[in-house]
């Protein structure tokens, strides 16, 4: 291994949102590997190599930075939000591990500002005490454990963050996730649909359980569902620091 890998997050959408750390190891790049979007969200310039592709390869692109690093390039890997959350961290240490060419790779995670901070922020602060993540996608896990989840979550009194809550090719699923969170949490419970999270036509809708509808989200939308305690004080949402 003659060069190395920088794993970034380009944080939710809006560019001041971008580390200064990720924007130096970018200035030194000679490779960028990422799904098309967020590489296109790297300026061309001489000397920088973008590598664009599609969103179900991430092996085969953690793959790529590999090889291209050991052969002396020095790599950047971009993912929204935080490389770490549900990105490319895990998946470049996957094909690390599983080819053993690899094994001396230098490799550097960089953190960046998730959608599921971003959003907490904008609406206030519904994650101000415990809280999980869950990503709704089933593509790499079965529905099965998404709906497990959901409900131990919702009866450990957790506030929430879902990611990839609704898609054209997984249209239902989301309902029956509201379904499961409004039998086991009532139809009270605060829910905050975040869409373009930090860009300029970000939307904030914040509604009960009751009120929650599908159609609400969809993947370009952070759902944030507040604990037993979620309260609203004027336009804003928190979640006291005290347990309920």
């Amino acid at each position: 291994m003659t060069g190395n890998i920088a794993i970034v997050g380009l944080g939710p959408g809006r560019e001041t949102l971008v580390t200064p750390e990720v924007r130096d190891m970018l200035a030194q790049a000679t490779d960028v590997i990422g799904y098309i979007p967020y590489v296109a969200r790297v300026a061309p310039r001489e000397g920088l190599t973008l590598h664009a592709s599609d969103n179900r390869v991430e092996i085969d692109r953690a793959t790529h930075a590999l090889q291209l690093a050991k052969d002396g390039a020095r790599v950047v890997v971009v993912s929204s939000g935080d490389p770490g959350v549900f990105a490319m961290a895990s998946a470049v240490f996957e094909a690390m591990q599983a080819q053993p060419q690899f094994a001396g790779a230098e490799i550097t995670v960089m953190p960046g500002i998730t959608a599921m901070l971003a959003a907490a922020a904008a609406a206030g602060a519904p994650l101000g005490h415990d809280f999980c993540a869950i990503n709704l996608s089933d593509n790499l896990k079965p529905w099965e454990t998404v709906a497990r989840r959901l409900r131990l979550a919702a009866e450990a009194d957790f506030a929430m963050a879902f990611y990839n809550p609704r898609s054209k090719s997984r249209p239902h699923q989301f309902g029956e996730a509201l379904d499961i969170l409004r039998g086991a949490c009532g139809p009270d419970r605060l829910v905050i649909f975040a869409r373009n999270v930090s860009l300029p036509d970000q939307t904030l809708n914040t509604v009960t359980l009751g009120e929650a509808t599908a159609e609400m989200a969809d993947m370009r939308t952070v759902v944030l569902v507040g604990n037993s305690a979620t309260r609203r004080v004027g336009k804003y949402v928190y979640t006291p620091r005290s347990a309920p």
